[in-house]
């Protein structure tokens, strides 16, 4: 995956910069909070119940803000396949989510900000 970002904008939400489009940065962020509340680490059942959830559209965002004239909050519908193409092996690949092969588990990770840091120090090096 290429992240693609203008120094000169760059969004407050780190979603918006490693996502195109809206829907995936909502999908990404639910993502990541369902494995928060499940104390960081979810299995590989838990990670297919999630997808199932997102396919059927039966997973709302509690974030969400309220349609005008609507009392309740919009649910979200991803489909399944899209959601392992798009949301979690890229978010794998970039180090962001790392998989136990053992464990069979998913993990949030902090890879990310190391491979972050090593890009700008093989950076450093190619300007000098």
């Amino acid at each position: 995956m290429v992240i693609l970002f203008d120094q000169y904008n760059l969004p407050d939400d780190v979603f918006k910069v490693i996502f195109a489009t809206e829907q995936q940065v909502t999908v990404g962020r639910l993502l990541i909070k369902h494995i928060k509340e499940n104390n960081g680490s979810i299995g590989k059942t838990e990670m297919s119940m999630f997808a199932t959830k997102l396919h059927e559209g039966s997973l709302v965002d509690s974030t969400a803000e309220k349609i005008p004239f609507k009392k309740e909050i919009p649910k979200i519908s991803y489909n399944k396949r899209q959601f392992y193409d798009r949301i979690l092996t890229p978010m794998k690949s970039m180090g962001l989510i790392d998989y136990d092969l053992y464990k069979k588990t998913y993990t949030i990770s902090d890879r990310f900000n190391k491979l972050m840091i090593k890009i700008g120090l093989m950076w450093l090096r190619e300007i000098r």
